[in-house]
């Protein structure tokens, strides 16, 4: 996505898969030659600090992230994080292809009760336009996506506890998605990288590595 919460290059970032069990953190640079793995970890998580995707504990997964930074020995500061859960919605709706991006971001916050069972207050929203309408060269499908916006602010307050400034948060299943589209198992592994090692546990990193990806896009 790349509008409101999920957002705006960079030549090395961080891509910082957060779930129920532990992190996983991946250093993926750019260059004229394409990416390259510059180094990964993953840290354990206390029991219940992450919930179905919902942060319980900040404070508990703010220092296990920063055991993962000191791990990994990166000093780059520009990270990529991922909302999950139940909170987070995801629509395929139609537009008028005649609107701009503001006037579709308008459109989107009048109509947006119809799609989203919060107070709208309470709610951070993002869209993107994903192409041509099968409905006709009028429409313009665009993909919606919001969240409990305590969820977007609770992953920022963790990155900035390691030390950690956001780029983007995207939805999860959009960063396995758009990892899914990459060969990262052949990434250029950097010189701290193994690369038989990186290729069996490639797999394995693929939010964080498609949260990395998205802040290349953008």
């Amino acid at each position: 996505m790349g509008k409101g919460f999920f957002r705006r290059k960079v030549d090395t970032v961080l891509g910082v898969d957060i779930n129920d069990s532990g992190i996983k953190l991946i250093e993926l640079g750019r260059s004229s030659g394409g990416f390259s793995v510059q180094g990964y970890v993953t840290q354990v998580l206390p029991p219940q600090a992450v919930v179905d995707g919902t942060l319980l504990d900040l404070e508990a997964v703010g220092r296990v992230l920063q055991q993962a930074l000191s791990r990994l020995g990166s000093s780059a500061r520009y990270a990529a994080v991922a909302v999950a859960g139940p909170s987070v919605i995801t629509r395929l709706i139609e537009m008028d292809a005649g609107l701009s991006d503001e006037e579709m971001a308008w459109k989107i916050q009048m109509e947006a009760d119809q799609f989203i069972p919060y107070p709208l207050d309470e709610v951070a929203i993002d869209f993107q336009v994903q192409g041509p309408s099968a409905q006709g060269p009028q429409w313009v499908e665009v993909m919606l996506a919001a969240c409990l916006r305590e969820q977007v602010e609770a992953r920022e307050a963790v990155l900035a506890l390691a030390g950690l400034v956001p780029r983007v948060v995207d939805v999860e299943g959009f960063a396995l998605q758009r990892a899914c589209l990459q060969d990262f198992a052949s990434f250029t592994p950097g010189h701290r990288v193994d690369g038989a090692q990186w290729a069996l546990d490639a797999q394995g990193m693929g939010v964080a590595c498609g949260l990395a990806l998205r802040s290349f896009a953008g």
